[in-house]
């Protein structure tokens, strides 16, 4: 009868292990709410598989959120951008070149126990954007032309996200740095991709955009050139804990690979497929995958 305890006991915790074994061969990728993050964490857990790992996506949350749970252990893994992650986890202000920029955030975060593997080439900066029949019409094609609109009284509405609106290197700190400030009353807080429907339907005059968005060709937007060079550079970059890259050797590779496929055109068509096309994130991701022959 005590073999018999003694069996079981043994056959329990063999289940146990195994379940701990299993458990730990899941790679939790997470990313932001906006398409491009989602079809970024669709590819990797795509890719993951592909490559006998066993991807658990969590997606849909703000920069803050999913920053805290790659800190906390909570995510794995998920792409990042060089700006973000400089002027927002770690009030860098100073201007740095794309290499350096990438540099400084690597060094920053190999303190954290967090990898900045390779960049990739798609810099998805912050921008202003309009109509381009409105841009025409008030003379605007530079944030300067925008900030002597503010100054001379032109009534302009901005449409901008939650985010957008507080972040040092968003609204508050354009203002600062061109020598404007919108009225209160003329600021629009919107979720991010209603910003585009905003501006088409003229609700806004202006609003916050993202570089590589589709929609900007879609709407045919102008987008106000950055003359004073505010916007850092944003390199999207898969970041990783370094727990999980020593426990699954073979990642960074898998990762570095989707990397050097990506260009900022590249993911403009990809997120045009899904805004413009109506694609699924799904489809697209894995039509991309297979045409490059990752998968």
């Amino acid at each position: 009868m005590l073999r018999g305890k003694l069996l079981k006991i043994a056959v329990g915790l063999a289940i146990g292990l195994s379940t701990v074994s299993a458990s730990a061969q899941e790679i939790v990728v997470g990313g932001k709410g906006f398409t491009e993050q989602l079809i970024m964490a669709e590819m990797t857990a795509q890719l993951l598989k592909a490559n006998g790992l066993k991807p658990d996506k969590r997606v849909g949350m703000g920069s803050a959120v999913v920053r805290q749970a790659l800190e906390s252990g909570q995510v794995d893994l998920y792409w990042e951008y060089t700006g973000t992650a400089l002027s927002v986890y770690h009030k860098v202000q100073e201007p740095l070149g794309a290499k350096e920029g990438y540099e400084k955030i690597r060094q920053l975060d190999a303190e954290k126990g967090l990898i900045w593997l390779e960049p990739s080439k798609v810099n998805n900066t912050y921008a202003i954007g309009m109509l381009q029949p409105t841009s025409k019409e008030l003379g605007i094609e530079s944030i300067s032309d925008l900030a002597q609109a503010y100054n001379s009284g032109k009534e302009l509405t901005i449409g901008v996200n939650a985010e957008f609106a507080k972040r040092a290197d968003g609204l508050p700190g354009v203002e600062k740095a061109y020598g404007f400030q919108v009225p209160l009353d003329s600021i629009k807080k919107m979720d991010f991709g209603l910003s585009y429907q905003a501006l088409q339907e003229k609700q806004v005059a202006a609003a916050m955009v993202t570089s590589t968005d589709g929609r900007i060709i879609a709407f045919d937007l102008k987008v106000l050139e950055d003359d004073k060079n505010f916007f850092p550079t944003y390199l999207l970059t898969p970041v990783v804990r370094k727990s999980v890259l020593d426990a699954h050797p073979k990642l960074a590779e898998i990762l570095n690979q989707l990397s050097g496929k990506l260009d900022s055109n590249t993911i403009l068509k990809l997120n045009a497929a899904v805004d413009v096309e109506k694609k699924s994130v799904e489809e697209v991701a894995v039509e991309f995958l297979r045409s490059q022959n990752l998968i």
